[in-house]
């Protein structure tokens, strides 16, 4: 009797045990059914042929489709054909891994539109023992549309629609490559307007813009469309001749006829009632691979446009041998160059680098020249000549371990051992097959902490070998080590390699800083930089702060680490450990 009460009992307990957890099944069931419907991203169910067996909400949304019309249609109906040889490779990694993605690509919305989506997913078994893929599917349309806001405000002139200063140097440069390889020379014409200045005091500058544009039309129409026509500034505009004549002679006759026919065209222009241009000055300057640097060439098309005008304006002038004395210094510079290197004649300088409180954070290295006669000399005269003839490397391996050695010194002061130490590091340097083990080495013989190492890259970088350059910053971080992607949007590669990049900062260029409370199109760029590396989870500083109200327009958006002449020069060393314990750069918001 006994037992079959005790039997009983132990039955009526696993019967409200199980119904207990019966409920607690369904209601979680539930709650994972209200996120899947809820979701503001697109989710589905397909089988193994690519049928969708469910979807939330989001996903019909997304897609423009009724529950009906999506269960007639499969994966395949949605995606555009140009996206083959990607699926392909997503759905080895499915077989192979059990998921795939996340990669971008396109829908076809049931209106026809493209919209651009991020996906990934993976491989489950249903209760029925087959295979199905679950899929989640996120509209990124507003963060394309971001991008190519900010590509555009980077790289083009909003007044005449022309490339600007930045995309005709990525031009050059490329053209230059590219010149290398086919042996065809290039030209180069830099083209002032003559007495504009007086003409838009004159008429006013809504008039002046109306006549800018106008040239820009008339240059456009004077070239080749595989040529570039850019505003360099002002009343300036420079235009890109490719693929000439490999013979020097004849090359520079073709790009004499360009220029004398925009110079011909421009006199006959005569807009305004009468008081257009009558005349320009160009100047002139051919290239063949890069024997001389972006600069360089500009640097010449400059100061022959200049022998134009010294001549009485509206005439051609070439840059000759003539001109040749500024090229002769840097000669002499790169002579000095190597000499101060094996004379331990560089220093390093360090800028404060500040939060949204003014505390300082960390520190830039900057490298400086102490010339024997000269005295400091700016690095903007040597870097690049430094760059190109390869010097670059024993002088950032001398930046890098100096600064690192900096940093153990530190760190036995309370009040400055949480600074990190930026260290800028070239193209060049980067590109060096040992550059990884040398960044190992360095910290290894200083025993510098590389959680307070901050490398400084530049868009330059990614021109080219863009896996060669991820996989080395991907060795580096693992070590500790953190990336910053210096001037970022003044280049031309940013906006597509940023998201592969394992970076863990960006610093918005001292060029949009400069005038941001003044150029809307500068106040537009910084917004959507900032908003764009917060939602890939990326931190911004701003460089080239000078005042209050530049801080303060920055931190109002969102940018919230700054580095400026506003919070100090860059400096020695001990101008940086006289600053007292807890120094604040700006007054606090809180007390």
């Amino acid at each position: 009797m006994a037992t079959t009460v005790l039997t009983g009992l132990l039955i009526t307990a696993l019967q409200a045990e199980r119904l207990q957890a019966e409920g607690a099944l369904r209601a979680n069931e539930e709650k994972l059914r209200g996120l899947y419907e809820l979701s503001p991203l697109g989710i589905a169910l397909t089988d193994m042929q690519g049928s969708y067996v469910e979807f939330n909400e989001a996903f019909k949304k997304i897609c423009g489709y009724n529950k009906e019309e999506l269960q007639a249609l499969d994966y395949w109906a949605l995606t555009p054909r140009k996206y083959a040889a990607e699926e392909a490779r997503q759905l080895e990694s499915l077989q192979s891994l059990g998921c795939y993605g996340p990669y971008e690509k396109e829908y076809i919305r049931k209106d026809g539109r493209p919209i651009p989506l991020r996906l990934n997913g993976m491989l489950i078994t249903g209760s029925d023992g087959k295979q199905y893929i679950w899929s989640i599917v996120e509209d990124i349309t507003e963060r394309k549309l971001a991008e190519e806001e900010i590509k555009y405000l980077a790289f083009y002139d909003p007044l005449t629609h022309l490339p600007n200063r930045r995309l005709l140097k990525d031009r050059l440069n490329q053209a230059m490559t590219l010149s290398s390889r086919s042996g065809h020379s290039g030209g180069l014409l830099f083209i002032d307007l003559d007495n504009f200045k007086t003409l838009n005091d004159t008429l006013g500058h809504d008039q002046g813009d109306l006549l800018l544009e106008h040239v820009a039309h008339c240059l456009v129409g004077c070239v080749r469309e595989g040529d570039t026509v850019a505003r360099f500034g002002g009343d300036e505009f420079v235009i890109l001749l490719e693929e000439l004549s490999k013979n020097q002679d004849e090359a520079a006759t073709q790009t004499r006829q360009v220029a004398e026919k925009i110079r011909v065209t421009l006199n006959q222009f005569n807009e305004l009632d009468g008081r257009g241009p009558s005349s320009c000055s160009i100047g002139a300057t051919l290239f063949s691979g890069h024997r001389d640097s972006v600069e360089e060439l500009l640097k010449q098309a400059d100061l022959a446009m200049y022998q134009a005008k010294a001549a009485g304006r509206n005439v051609v002038r070439f840059f000759d041998q003539g001109m040749q004395a500024v090229v002769n210094a840097r000669v002499v510079l790169e002579t000095n160059l190597r000499q101060g290197l094996h004379r331990n004649e560089f220093v390093l300088f360090y800028q404060p680098q500040v939060d949204s409180e003014g505390h300082m954070t960390g520190v830039e290295a900057l490298v400086r020249w102490q010339h024997p006669e000269r005295g400091v000399v700016s690095p903007y005269e040597f870097i690049s000549l430094a760059e190109e003839t390869g010097l670059i490397l024993p002088l950032g391996h001398w930046v890098l371990e100096t600064a690192c050695m900096q940093q153990v010194a530190w760190s036995t002061r309370p009040a400055l051992s949480h600074l990190t130490v930026s260290v800028n590091i070239s193209a060049r340097q980067f590109r060096h097959p040992d550059f990884t083990e040398q960044v190992m080495a360095v910290l290894d013989t200083t025993g510098a902490d590389p959680s307070k190492l901050k490398l400084e890259i530049t868009e330059s970088l990614l021109l080219d070998n863009v896996e060669d350059i991820i996989t080395k910053m991907t060795v580096l971080k693992a070590r500790g080590v953190s990336f910053s992607l210096d001037d970022f949007g003044t280049g031309y590669s940013s906006l597509f390699y940023l998201k592969r990049l394992p970076l863990d900062q960006v610093k918005i260029d001292q060029s949009f800083v400069r005038d941001v409370l003044t150029d809307p199109n500068d106040a537009a760029i910084v917004r959507t930089i900032i908003a764009l590396a917060h939602t890939l989870g990326i931190s911004v500083i701003a460089e080239g702060v000078e005042t209050k109200a530049q801080r303060d327009f920055l931190a109002g958006v969102g940018c919230h680490a700054y580095q400026g002449y506003f919070f100090g020069r860059p400096g020695p060393v001990d101008v940086i450990e006289r600053l007292p314990e807890g120094c604040c750069f700006v007054p606090c918001d809180t007390p």
